[in-house]
């Protein structure tokens, strides 16, 4: 007999997302974008008065697209693999500037 359940491979890289739950207002538009369904909105609320967007853990692959289509600007994406951990992507000040770094 043949077992069909495949044990999953270690990710070289992963990533870690990071939510300023403070200013985030609960769009869901980076739960939307993730594609790893890493992302969904908390039970609580913040002092805004909005559920806001918590990481599930384990699930980032560091894309970036949440951070990417967040229109506060509360996401941090960070890579990490077995050398190094970088910031991948940071979206500041919404208004005017644009910081984008994607590796290959």
């Amino acid at each position: 007999m043949s077992d069909n359940t495949t044990a999953k491979k270690p990710r070289k890289v992963k990533g870690k997302t990071v939510v300023d739950i403070q200013k985030c207002k609960g769009c869901e538009i980076c739960i939307t974008a993730c594609s790893e369904n890493g992302i969904k909105l908390s039970k609580e609320i913040n002092n805004l008065g909005y559920r806001y967007a918590v990481i599930v853990d384990d699930l980032c692959t560091g894309c970036t697209n949440c951070a990417l289509v967040c229109p506060d600007g509360v996401i941090k994406v960070y890579r990490t693999s077995a050398k190094k951990k970088e910031l991948v992507a940071e979206i500041k000040n919404v208004q005017s500037d644009m910081k984008i770094k994607i590796d290959k």
